[in-house]
């Protein structure tokens, strides 16, 4: 892949946008807007309060059936028995994706994102963003373009970030609702795979992706969907498919 510095970048997204009016970005969340997984941190605080619903209890034993994993033991110990197996390699990614955004069965928005900015905080969100890429972010919003956070974390820690960045436009992994209460259940696609092409035009409709910024495989689909792909400090498994991905560049470090 060709490194390319932020300022470079920028020029080649400028020249989309001229090409292209009224076009968007989209940044993948975890790993590419920032070091480390909030989804995976907002799941071990929620591992950490020690309990959960009845309604995700019985969906985490159903999820543990359905992977070939013992049924039985209290919510807590269903989570971490199928969070171990993804560790292992043993479960899908995307379902695990799927069951942090609705392990939280029984909660209402407004305690989950109270929640979500006190993790942020706790986590101390602004060390851990890597600089070129909030560099283009931070460009893109005085520009005036549009820019859409596109991540299959949870969807409340994910606005959590969003909300440290000034992103407004939040596309996540999000559990289905009954009125403000989360159900164990989450709306499909997530953002995952192709997911992630699924939700940005169910968001933008026809309008042109002038880039998208990815740093795993999941991320492919996105980035192939894009006028100006482009990885940030790409995991291996991104670099065994950067061929899929013509004109795939990678942003200098800052």
């Amino acid at each position: 892949m060709e490194s390319a510095s932020p300022e470079r970048v920028i020029e080649r997204i400028e020249a989309a946008f001229r090409a292209h009016a009224g076009g968007a970005i989209a940044f993948d969340g975890d790993g590419t807007l920032w070091s480390g997984d909030v989804g995976e941190d907002f799941f071990g605080a929620v591992l950490s309060r020690g309990s959960f619903s009845g309604a995700a209890t019985r969906a985490l034993g159903a999820m543990a059936t359905e992977l070939g994993l013992a049924p039985d033991g209290d919510g807590v110990a269903l989570a971490e028995r199928i969070y171990g197996a993804y560790v292992r390699h043993e479960a899908p990614e995307d379902r695990v994706c799927e069951m942090m955004a609705w392990a939280v069965a029984g909660e209402t928005t407004r305690s989950l994102a109270a929640f979500c900015d006190r993790l942020v905080d706790a986590v101390d969100l602004p060390s851990r963003l890597h600089a070129e890429a909030i560099q283009v972010v931070r460009w893109g919003q005085g520009r005036g373009i549009a820019v859409h956070l596109v991540s299959a974390s949870p969807r409340c820690v994910v606005e959590a970030a969003a909300r440290v960045l000034g992103i407004e436009s939040v596309i996540a992994a999000t559990p289905e609702m009954e009125g403000e209460t989360v159900l164990a259940s989450v709306v499909r696609p997530i953002p995952y795979g192709e997911g992630k092409v699924h939700g940005l035009r169910a968001r933008m409709g026809a309008a042109p992706l002038l880039a998208a910024f990815g740093d795993n495989a999941f991320d492919v689909a996105m980035l192939k969907a894009s006028h100006v792909p482009v990885a940030v400090r790409p995991k291996p498994r991104l670099t065994e498919r950067a061929h899929e991905v013509p004109g795939l560049i990678t942003i200098e470090r800052r």
